[in-house]
This record gives structure tokens, C-alpha cells and sequence, in this order.
């Protein structure tokens, strides 16, 4: 959406204290679930299996919503602990969160601005803040709700890449600010958002001991709000390849430092193609088509004027890219923001909600859950009546999900108040180490004729990618999996996701990592993805798979 009014700055102002019962939010920490299957997947991260989002090799659909400002909670100023974050205000966020049945939040990791700014300035990371940011993380883990947090804004909220360039000496401001997609007008805007995103990655929670790019608790990353490359040329704002050609690199070297979580791209889904928005160099398929990317997202505001939709045609909107992120794009769809204003809420809800459930939607996130009334237009509080449709909807994602009560997310663990302290040094021992090949000796052999194997191949010339799913067609979960093909010219796998890999002339083996992925489930599947170079021409599909040792059918 363009310029919104979303009250995205309302919260530069330092809040007034909120004085929450202790009883609360320390209640909020300590729920727990009835549904014992879903402790399983605890410390399981999502995954991609097709066109759908996967938890322990089953489907999983969710229900979650957008809590953008979460990371302004508290004074900006003080000890980190009890003065520049508030954490009971946290807890009790989740808390709400958690008794309205929201599985997975959106939220910024941004702010290039003084009051609880994560990089002020150029290259300086602020340690306060992503110490709250910290908790934030252990405070969703405790009741069980998993995140999605976004790198970088596209727009000027926060500084965004507005503040990125003028770190370079380069204007910023709509449509200028698409510099920072051109390598050769902002070659340090490129440097200094992988330099951010990398600190981000590699940060160790001094709560857990556990880097972020090893941690569960995040569903996803985005990698930047609502980008897109207008205005620069009649034929980019169709093609988008400018954009794409970000994403790749982008895509490419978050998935160099972290192959265990998912990536999307966060854009909005406008185009004329949809009726929805205008071409603004960001094409929904085209540009989510990038091999890095494992899911599509859209951001539908059907009520702001210049989209002026009805319901129904807000349905055949979202219908239309749940198809194209299946078919065209071949990715599961996330709806990554979405509300109305000036209608009647609960009507609509009642109507998208269960049309997006049977149009086969993966995952949805409205815009915005508040924790007080800064956001008129938008903003929803605990006790708000739509609510209601809202968790009927977690409830129906939940059962597709073969997850009756609770979500799929980490379980409630103690409260972050009483683990490791601002001051205590977390064990080396507790971050994720690079996971070693898979033995084939701890593998359950595959029945004979119950796998299928789906190969997607993306050929361009002297480069390609692969993408894998595997398919458990028996009754018995495979426990530790090796899928053997070779390939039919002289490609060679330069870097695998979702999987660990060795090659030997033309035959390529991939197997699970060490700590995810490891299982699939009876009727489930699990997904990898690689890139490879080649010599051009020689690029196909293999012919042949083996999982285990026993030859899988194709689909």
C-alpha cells in the first residue's frame, strides 16, 4: 500500500508506563497446552514440503496477525534489563496474543532512529535493543507463538532504506529511494544490509545462549517490508528484474548464513494483472519465483480508496494469488498483512477468513494487534469483537494442521525473567553447530515403492537451481532419510538448503541435517533446495531416485 496511515510512527513517542500485574504476565508464561502431540514439534522449524508449509514432514496452516512495535516497549534509556525494556509489557502481549489463539506474529527488526534504534548509525548495532529483542524472542517461545521478523523497511517508518541511503550520500524519498536496489547507484547499500543482516543472523540471545539463525522460535524472515522498484522505467515496473535481481542476492546470502529457516520477500502484491494496485516493479510471480525465496506474500487493504473492493471481489483477489503462488510460483502464499476500516470488521472477517481457508491459503497475519488504542483506522485490541471470527479461524487453520488445541510453536517454557542474566556470558556449547553428514546406518529404510520424489528444475544456462520434495507415500515414518540421483550433464552443486549434501562425479546425496528435518512422517514430505553450475545445454531432470536405497516414483 502506499503511504499508509498505520500509526507506524505514532510510537516513536516513549509510551506511558503500563502497570500490569505481575500475576499476569508471570500466568501468561506458564500455560499450557492439553494436545500433547504438539510438544513434538517444540523445537521443530518450518519448513516448505510443495506448495505448503510443513512442521515436522505434516502440513501446517496458521493463523497469526502483525505486532509491529513490539520492540519499543520501554523507556529507551536506563539498565537494560529493568528500565530500557518493559517487560512485563512484553509478556503480557504475548499473554493476549496467545489467549486469542495467534500461532505466528510479524514484527520489525528495523529502526535506524535514536529511541530504541537497532543501527543509528552506519554499522553500529545497539546492544540495549537487541537485547530486548532478545526477550521478545524468549517471551514468544514461553507461549508458544513463533515469528516472522522483518529486516528492513522500504518505507521512510523508522529511517528505512531511506537512512541506509543517506549513509551513501544518496537521496532517498518515493520513487528515489529505488537506488538502493541499483548495485551501480548505491554499491554501499548493499554491503551495509548484509552487514546488518548477518549481525542479526549471528547474534547469540544472552537469554538462551542460541543464535537467531538457530532458533525455532522464528517461523521466517522477510526480508524487507514492502519493497518494490517504481518509477525507473515503463518496462521494470512490469518485469521487475531489477528487484528479482536483489532478491537473489539477497536471498542467496541469507540462505549462505542460515539454510534452517524460511524466506519470503514481504512485498504486497499489487499489479494491474490483479486489479489490485498498480506495476510497481516488484511482479508478484516473477520476483517470488527466486530460488531463495519459500514463500509468497500479499498485503490486501481492499477498503483504502484507491483499491475500493468488495468483499467478493476481495475473495476472487486473494484466490487469485493463492492459485498463481501454487501453480505459477509453486510456493505456499502467506497473506502477511491484511484488514479493513470504515466497513463493518466482523462482516468482513466472517466472509474472507473461511474463503481463504477453502481456497487453500497457508498461513494469514491481519494488520495489526495493539496493546493500546494508538491506531484507529487499523488497530485491533484484546476484547475487540472480530476477534471472535479471528480465532475461529486459528482454530479451523489448527484441525487442517492436526492440531486441535494450542499451535504448533515452541512450548511454554519458564520466564525469561528467571534465566540467564543481562550479565551472565551464554555457553558456547548451547549455539547449533554446522550439523554433520547424515549416517546411513541410523536410517529406517523406506518400504519399497512408498516414496515420490517432485524435481523442479529453474535452467539458466551456465547456472541452475534444483527444488526437491520428497514424498512418504507409506504408513511408517521414515526416521533419518538419503535421497541418491545423478544428474545428467556435468552440474555441480555449489550450496544446498534443507539438507546436507556430498557429490561423486554425476550422483549428488542428500540427506537430512543433523537437527531438523530429520523425519518424514507417513503421508508427509520434506522439502530441500540447491543451486549449481553447469555447462549450458546440459541441464535436465534425473531420471532416477532412491531414498534410502529404494526406488522412489516421481510426480
Amino acid at each position: 500500500m502506499h503511504q499508509r496511515i498505520r500509526t507506524r510512527r505514532a510510537s516513536r513517542l516513549a509510551p506511558t508506563a503500563f502497570l500490569l500485574a505481575a500475576a499476569v504476565a508471570a500466568g501468561g508464561l506458564t500455560l499450557g497446552r492439553a494436545d500433547t502431540a504438539q510438544a513434538d514439534t517444540a523445537d521443530a522449524f518450518a519448513t516448505r514440503c510443495g506448495v505448503h508449509f510443513c512442521l515436522n514432514g505434516k502440513e501446517y496452516y496458521f493463523a497469526g496477525t502483525n505486532t509491529y512495535d513490539m520492540f519499543t516497549y520501554g523507556s529507551a534509556s536506563g539498565d537494560t534489563e529493568s528500565q530500557f525494556m518493559d517487560k512485563a509489557r512484553i509478556d503480557a502481549q504475548f499473554a493476549n496474543l496467545q489467549a486469542d489463539k495467534v500461532d505466528v506474529v510479524r514484527l520489525w527488526m528495523f529502526n535506524h532512529e535514536n529511541w530504541h534504534g537497532f543501527e543509528r548509525s552506519k554499522g553500529v548495532y545497539d546492544e540495549q535493543e537487541f537485547a530486548q529483542f532478545d526477550y521478545i524472542i524468549q517471551s514468544a517461545k514461553a507461549h508458544g507463538i513463533r515469528l516472522i521478523p522483518v529486516f528492513e523497511n522500504y518505507w521512510e517508518a523508522y529511517g528505512g532504506i531511506d537512512a541506509r541511503l543517506q549513509w551513501e550520500g544518496v537521496s532517498g524519498g518515493q520513487p528515489g529511494r529505488a537506488a538502493f536496489f541499483d548495485r551501480a547507484r548505491c554499491p554501499g547499500c548493499f554491503t551495509s544490509y548484509k552487514n546488518y543482516v548477518s549481525y542479526a543472523l549471528n547474534r547469540v540471545n544472552h537469554y538462551s545462549g542460541v543464535k537467531y539463525k538457530d532458533d525455532p522460535t522464528v517461523f521466517a524472515w522477510d526480508l524487507m517490508n514492502e519493497p518494490r522498484y517504481e518509477g525507473q522505467s515503463a518496462a521494470e515496473n512490469v518485469n521487475g528484474t531489477t528487484l528479482r535481481a536483489w532478491v537473489d542476492e539477497m536471498g542467496a546470502f541469507v540462505k549462505g548464513i542460515d539454510s534452517k529457516h524460511l524466506l519470503g520477500v514481504g512485498i504486497e502484491g499489487h499489479g494491474t494483472a490483479y486489479g489490485f494496485g498498480g506495476d510497481e516493479g516488484n511482479p508478484f510471480v516473477y520476483v517470488q519465483q527466486s530460488p531463495y525465496i519459500d514463500y509468497a506474500s500479499a498485503h490486501p487493504y481492499p477498503t483504502e480508496a484507491w483499491a475500493n473492493l468488495s468483499i467478493d471481489q476481495t475473495k476472487a483477489l486473494i484466490r487469485s494469488w493463492i492459485a498463481d503462488s501454487h501453480g505459477k510460483v509453486g510456493k505456499p502464499f502467506f497473506m502477511g498483512e491484511f484488514n479493513v476500516h470504515n466497513v463493518d470488521r466482523s462482516a468482513w472477517w466472517s466472509q474472507i477468513f473461511p474463503d481463504f481457508e477453502a481456497a487453500g491459503g497457508d498461513g494469514s497475519a491481519f494488520w495489526w494487534y495493539e496493546d493500546h488504542n494508538v491506531d484507529g483506522k487499523f488497530g485491533v485490541m484484546a476484547g475487540a469483537p472480530e476477534l471472535a471470527l479471528f480465532r475461529a479461524h486459528s482454530d479451523r487453520m489448527r484441525a487442517k494442521s492436526g492440531l486441535m488445541d494450542g499451535t504448533s510453536s515452541p512450548s511454554p517454557s519458564p520466564s525469561p525473567s528467571a534465566s540467564t542474566s543481562a550479565s551472565a556470558s551464554p555457553s558456547p556449547s548451547a549455539s547449533a553447530s554446522t550439523p554433520p553428514s547424515p549416517s546411513a546406518s541410523s536410517s529406517t529404510p523406506a518400504p519399497a515403492g512408498n516414496c515420490a520424489v517432485h524435481y523442479v528444475l529453474s535452467d539458466w544456462g551456465g547456472s541452475f537451481n534444483g527444488d526437491v520434495t520428497i514424498k512418504n507415500t507409506g504408513s511408517a515414518t521414515v526416521n533419518g532419510w538419503q535421497l541418491v540421483f545423478s544428474f545428467p550433464g556435468n552440474q555441480q552443486v555449489s550450496s544446498m538448503w534443507n539438507a546436507v549434501s556430498t557429490q561423486s562425479g554425476k550422483q549428488v546425496t542428500a540427506g537430512n541435517p543433523a537437527s531438523y528435518n530429520t523425519a518424514i512422517a507417513a503421508g508427509g514430505s520434506v522439502n530441500f533446495g540447491f543451486s549449481g553450475t553447469s555447462t549450458a545445454g546440459t541441464n535436465g531432470t534425473p531420471t532416477a531416485f532412491t531414498l534410502n536405497g529404494t526406488t522412489c516414483s516421481t510426480y
